[in-house]
């Protein structure tokens, strides 16, 4: 098989190991069935009532409350209210524009910052939700009732870092070349913005504290600064937390490969393996196809040419 569709299988494929994008849509999925599956369960239960309780007894438990005295007692809803969503067309939405942006961003950056970005978006959002209701004039009043949900900052996040990390890029290309990817980034916070006076302003000036977040991640990130590098360290300890098998503590790959090293990486060989193409497919896959050196950019076009 040529290397191509082996890289596009790999990473649409649901199963494959590492792959952020599709872990994070399945992750809010299954959030929202299970508790659309509680509401239906409340509806039957109560008929009329139903929807009205679970919105009283339920949800105020999973989503972010504004007002600070409710928060203090449900805390973990800082962390919880991103993958909630109430109503099919919100979850559908915030589905489909992450999938848009993280498509891309993830093909471009690997998996390893995906997440983090979402996570990072949304607890600016929350932040910017709680001073808003808590500062504003405007707002203060309607504190006490406000909630804040969904993965719209996330999201939001994810869009404006794809956005700042590579501008030109062009979707939709049939339409005359397509359309580069600032524009759609554009007209999406323009609507965002447009939509505050009409709906929940708390809800939309927190999709903007995570665009702002989103943009000072990549922008970092562009400088050599890994703001994901604490997240993935301690998901790593946790994933290695219960396995007989966890390697020590390991010197860093600058070391490892370069300094330290007392042979090559690899040794170079006239006969192209198998192997070695996984190792350059799993290094997609970490960092992106720009993290590729000009040898093994040859090498794939060679194992591609060989099995066309």
């Amino acid at each position: 098989m040529a290397y191509y569709p082996q890289q596009n299988r790999k990473k649409l494929s649901i199963g494959s190991d590492g792959n952020a994008l599709m872990n994070l849509i399945a992750l809010l999925l299954i959030v929202f069935v299970v508790f659309a599956f509680i509401q239906v369960i409340y509806t039957f239960s109560f008929y009329k009532e139903g929807s009205a309780r679970y919105h009283t007894e339920v949800f105020p438990w999973i989503s972010m409350p504004a007002d600070l005295s409710k928060l203090l007692t449900r805390p973990w809803t800082v962390l919880t209210h991103p993958f909630v969503h109430d109503g099919v067309f919100p979850v559908i939405g915030n589905l489909l524009w992450l999938w848009a942006f993280g498509y891309i961003y993830q093909e471009l950056t690997g998996y390893r910052l995906l997440i983090p970005l979402f996570l990072y978006g949304s607890l600016a959002g929350a932040v910017a939700f709680l001073a808003a209701y808590n500062l504003i004039p405007g707002l203060r009043p309607d504190a006490a009732v406000a909630q804040l949900w969904g993965a719209g900052a996330g999201v939001m996040a994810i869009a404006i870092a794809t956005t700042v990390l590579a501008p030109d890029y062009r979707i939709f290309p049939m339409l005359n070349g397509g359309i580069p990817l600032w524009v759609i980034t554009l007209l999406y916070a323009v609507v965002t913005l447009a939509m505050i006076p009409f709906s929940n302003p708390g809800e939309h000036i927190a999709h903007l504290a995570g665009a702002g977040l989103g943009f000072l991640f990549q922008v970092q990130h562009n400088r050599g600064r890994d703001w994901s590098s604490p997240l993935n360290r301690l998901w790593d300890w946790w994933t290695n937390l219960f396995n007989p098998e966890r390697p020590g503590k390991s010197p860093s790959p600058k070391d490892q490969l370069f300094y330290k090293a007392s042979v090559p990486p690899f040794k170079k060989s006239s006969n192209l393996t198998q192997q070695r193409v996984d190792e350059i497919l799993d290094k997609i896959n970490q960092k992106g196809f720009k993290s590729l050196t000009e040898e093994e950019r040859e090498i794939l076009k060679k194992a591609s040419s060989d099995n066309q």
